[in-house]
């Protein structure tokens, strides 16, 4: 079959074979993980993203969030009005509103960087109601579900559009409020 096929890769056979591979492991890993892991369905978390702009830790839902992008950079725009406003970014090959979260919160601008870590600023790219905005953060730590019951004992904060503080991994967590937050971000575009 290989003179049909050129390599090994192009045939049904060896598609066939690595499948069934495939399958052995996730069978087997499967098992060892209804083995050990008891079952709780009674839990119900909400998955959040962690990220850090200048000393403040930030918590936003992810059903806000189209993606994590690599830090691009921001083309300033002639004769804007809103501070928040920062220009637009090149998201493949399309021009995106870039917004400052750090004027829209009225955060300390300025980052903070943790001695020894290796740091990459991200752009977070969330779904507006007029579209994707690009929001630049100084760091991401990743997608945490967090228990229902955890996110209601958060504290009741006044800072703007903030819906909690709780603590997570030994740090202040601010939970925002992504329908206030969407819609500040849309008054800011216009």
């Amino acid at each position: 079959l290989l003179a049909d096929h050129i390599h090994c890769r192009n045939c049904a056979v060896y598609s066939a074979a690595a499948t069934r591979l495939l399958d052995r492991y996730t069978l087997q890993h499967d098992d060892r993980d209804l083995a050990h892991a008891p079952l709780d369905t009674d839990i119900v978390t909400r998955s959040l993203l962690m990220f850090r702009l200048g000393e403040e830790w930030l918590g936003l839902t992810t059903r806000s969030l189209v993606e994590v992008a690599p830090l691009q950079p921001i083309h300033s725009l002639p004769h804007q009005r809103s501070r928040a406003l920062l220009g637009v970014a090149n998201v493949r090959g399309a021009l995106v509103a870039c917004l400052s979260l750090v004027e829209l919160l009225d955060l300390e601008p300025g980052g903070a960087v943790v001695a020894g870590a290796r740091v990459m600023p991200r752009m977070l790219i969330v779904a507006a109601q007029g579209g994707p905005v690009v929001v630049p953060v100084d760091e991401v730590d990743g997608i945490h579900a967090i228990d229902e019951r955890v996110l209601g004992a958060a504290s009741q904060s006044v800072a703007k559009y903030t819906r909690g503080v709780l603590k997570f991994k030994g740090r202040s967590l601010r939970w925002l409020d992504e329908e206030q937050l969407l819609s500040a971000m849309t008054r800011s575009l216009s």
